[in-house]
């Protein structure tokens, strides 16, 4: 039977994707249904339907699954965060680790031999930034997160994934904005002045950021927000100014301005003293990311003698927690403040043996080339979107030993991992790390080396 929009069909999920959907088969067609556990038997309601799939809601549960759990969050289901929030933690880090692999597999014809999967102590709580969007609906005002695949704003101050210190932050500023009669951005008018607030806390210092993201320049009564945002949380060291008046989904403005403090928080990571300011990239899972750092090190196979490439380095933090084992860290950024930011954290912590240039990638590599830089290990930690066919080419003809892959995207990471085989590199080890509980999002980190066929 063909399946239509509003059927309403008996579905038994067999599996689970990273996106939080459990998948279920009718009539040789997978249908997919957020919210639901490998195990479940349901009614599901079709909600759309293409070739060779559909997607579907949960309408009932006749039979939950074994590793259904209750969620401590009031929002979840409408908030689009914790897609893991409704399954045991052990049943989430399978499903993580088994689509890694499936990547792998799938995308690359690739076999790695994988670590176990590992994971930090806390599945709440854990991490250390967090950006809301503001938004006011007939008087009401919303401080939380966008709900799935929209730009509707779920009112959730109490996120049990951030610190404790958030909630009591949020509160302050709603009782601000009421209270002081200021206005919020509306996206279709393009009207309104708060837009976004930025907290990011220091995991080992305490130290926290506030950072409002203004449709303007000033806000009304700065004195006054800075006096019960500090009120609310002592913890507080810097509160910074952003202004964003574009048109635009980007959260961040290029311009900013100090209203209290300093203009950035420092934070320790993996023995070393890290300047963050609002821009600075920064795993926001502290101790997972110490976790990761520790395996890329053990991954690089240093002596005290090499040169390290660390390419898309952000403000230093890998490269740098491997400056004491290498003979020389060159660290390359495109976003100029991190630039800036790595330069002073080398400075902070005693680091003499790491220089970093501004440039994409790409361009860092061939710069590099051409000075005859031949880097015994190179360090990849990219965006979503992975490298570039060029970066890989160019990497492959420097032709370093190891190549210490870092990414938080399995298909990109396989395909990449692929084009490098194809070069003459293989996967001699590879691990993933659950840097961010409950969410459908996963680190994997991948050891390649330089085959004996392509000396």
């Amino acid at each position: 039977m063909d399946l239509r929009k509003n059927d309403i069909i008996k579905l038994e999920i067999v599996n689970s994707d990273l996106g939080g959907s459990g998948i279920g088969r009718h009539g040789g067609m997978a249908v997919f249904v957020p919210h639901s556990a490998k195990g479940d038997v349901i009614n599901a309601r079709i909600l759309k339907v293409k070739k060779t799939y559909a997607y579907g809601k949960i309408e009932e549960i006749l039979t939950p699954s074994e590793d259904r759990v209750s969620c401590p969050c009031p929002v979840n289901g409408k908030c689009g965060g914790c897609v893991f929030g409704h399954i045991s933690y052990e049943a989430e880090l399978k499903i993580k680790e088994d689509a890694v692999k499936d990547c792998f597999r799938r995308l690359a014809n690739l076999d790695p031999p994988f670590e176990k999967i590992y994971s930090g102590e806390k599945i709440y709580g854990y991490r250390n930034k967090a950006q809301y969007p503001v938004s006011e609906k007939s008087g009401e005002i919303s401080i939380g997160f966008y709900a799935s695949h929209s730009h509707r704003v779920i009112d959730c101050p109490a996120c049990p994934l951030q610190p404790e210190e958030f909630e009591t932050i949020l509160k302050a500023v709603k009782e601000y904005i009421r209270e002081c009669c200021v206005s919020v951005y509306n996206e279709e008018t393009g009207r309104g002045l708060i837009r976004h607030i930025f907290i990011r806390k220091a995991a080992v210092t305490g130290e926290i950021m506030v950072c409002p993201v203004i449709n303007g320049k000033k806000l009304p009564g700065e004195e006054e927000f800075c006096s019960r945002v500090l009120d609310a949380c002592p913890a507080v060291t810097s509160i910074m100014l952003n202004i964003n008046t574009a048109d635009t989904n980007v959260i961040m403005g290029e311009k900013c301005r100090l209203l209290y403090g300093s203009e950035y928080i420092t934070d320790i990571l993996a023995g070393l003293k890290f300047r963050l300011s609002h821009l600075s990239f920064y795993q926001v899972n502290h101790d997972v990311a110490e976790m990761l750092y520790g395996k890329a090190g053990e991954y690089a196979s240093l002596t005290g003698r090499e040169t390290v490439l660390d390419l898309y380095c952000g403000t230093g933090t890998i490269g740098l927690s491997m400056a004491k084992h290498a003979g020389q860290v060159i660290g390359a950024e495109i976003v100029p403040e991190a630039v800036e930011d790595a330069k002073i954290n080398a400075k902070i912590n005693g680091i003499e043996n790491a220089r970093f240039i501004c440039a994409d990638a790409g361009r860092a590599a061939a710069q590099l080339e051409k000075e005859g830089i031949k880097p015994d290990a190179v360090i990849l930690d990219p965006p979503r979107k992975g490298c570039t066919a060029g970066l890989i080419e160019t990497v492959a003809r420097m032709g370093p030993d190891r190549i210490v892959y870092v990414s938080c995207d399995p298909a990109t990471l396989a395909r990449d991992c692929k084009s490098f085989a194809e070069k003459g590199y293989r996967i001699e080890s590879a691990a993933v790390y659950d840097m961010f509980p409950r969410t459908g999002n996963v680190e994997t980190v991948c050891k390649l080396t330089r085959s004996e066929m392509n000396p």
